[in-house]
């Protein structure tokens, strides 16, 4: 099912006060609304993510989102008066490519955990409508000037939050029949007779409010472990040998009696490791960024691909660590040439050359490589992110 992610930015934050509305406000090293968004973002299912914002905040939202730098985030939408027009504009955006179920999420969420999204989605597939929650536990009284009046039973209550799920066109036509200003998705759900569930939630995914809860949300910020994201991709490509007089490997030219047959230049070490980065990120691979079927990218230099994998790894957050190709092949002679693969490899990437592995190995005569048709190459690419 297709699902998208629609983020409410439009408020002000009066009752937080300040000069900057909160979701723009820093958290350690990026901004309430980043994390809020990486949040969603770091969902496989998510296909797209809309963010709606003040109309006056274009450029604070530009800042903000700026290291995000997903295809998966779409252009923002402006908001109006009321988080419901807000919502209902953002949904109207969505309805141009509906999708089948969409997460609506405050911008002042920043924690919410994946595997709280993903017991929304679950939900999903049994209802139309879905939002995590904490059960009341505290005593509650109605109070009048000050004073204690009458207890209210808190046995069913529940404290809401969100990404609130719907499936999309239940939830769309909610909004288009609701009148007045509901207090939630939830609200406007249940008034257009839809059934919605309740999934736990946790009382790490609060919403930034107040400054008490801006301080809150610092504390854990400082508070969480100091952890190192290491992600590891692999790559593989093979290439034929045709006519020709040289072949480029890892970025080297050498001499041969023969070429390497491909759409680019064919340069079978750069595009494994364009691969494992690629896949390392979890976003598609090397045909998918460069189609072989557009003429833009005929006899282009491979150093084009591996560059972009690099470059988006860093719009992720994430630095190249290590680079490892191996070239399987019986000819031609690959080790004299190695030093020079790895300083073109490690000048391309960005990183020192003792970060980069080029090797070779033959197959023992056995199959395609075995016989003098072409080349293999096998890579691993490994990231970091602190």
């Amino acid at each position: 099912m297709r699902t998208a992610g629609l983020i409410v930015a439009a408020g002000r934050g009066h009752r937080l006060g300040g000069a900057i509305p909160k979701q723009y406000l820093d958290l350690g090293d990026e901004t309430v609304l980043c994390r809020s968004a990486r949040a969603l973002l770091a969902l496989p299912e998510l296909e797209s993510l809309t963010i709606v914002i003040h109309p006056d905040d274009r450029a604070l939202y530009d800042a903000a989102t700026a290291r995000l730098d997903d295809p998966r985030l779409a252009p923002p939408v402006p908001g109006a008066g009321s988080r419901r027009e807000s919502v209902l504009r953002g949904l109207e955006a969505l309805a141009a490519d509906p999708p089948d179920r969409v997460l609506i999420h405050d911008a002042a969420r920043p924690f919410v955990a994946v595997e709280t999204v993903a017991g929304v989605l679950d939900a999903l597939d049994r209802t139309a409508g879905a939002f995590p929650a904490l059960p009341v536990v505290d005593a509650l009284w109605q109070g009048e000037a000050g004073s204690a009046r009458n207890p209210v039973p808190r046995a069913d209550l529940w404290r809401a939050q969100t990404p609130q799920g719907f499936r999309f066109a239940a939830i769309l036509a909610a909004h288009r029949a609701e009148i007045g200003d509901a207090l939630d998705d939830v609200a406007i759900a249940r008034a257009a007779g839809l059934e919605v569930a309740v999934v736990p939630g946790t009382e790490a995914n609060f919403k930034i409010t107040t400054p008490e809860d801006l301080v809150r949300a610092k504390a854990q910020m400082r508070a969480r472990p100091a952890t190192v994201d290491v992600r590891t991709g692999n790559g593989y490509d093979v290439h034929a040998f045709g006519p020709g007089d040289r072949v480029t490997l890892c970025g080297v030219t050498l001499p041969f009696d023969r070429g390497l047959v491909g759409h680019s230049d064919a340069d079978v070490g750069m595009h494994a490791l364009t691969d494992a980065i690629f896949g390392a990120l979890a976003e598609g691979d090397i045909g998918q960024w460069f189609p072989p079927s557009d003429p833009t990218w005929k006899g282009a230099a491979s150093e084009i691909f591996l560059r972009k994998a690099v470059e988006r790894a860093g719009a992720r957050g994430y630095a190249v660590s290590h680079l490892d190709c191996t070239l399987v092949c019986e000819a031609p002679k690959v080790g004299p040439h190695a030093p020079a693969m790895r300083a073109e490899l490690a000048r391309i990437a960005g990183v020192e050359t003792d970060r980069v592995s080029v090797k070779a190995t033959t197959s023992e005569r056995l199959g395609f490589t075995g016989r003098g048709e072409g080349i293999a190459a096998l890579a691993t690419a490994t990231l970091v992110r602190a």
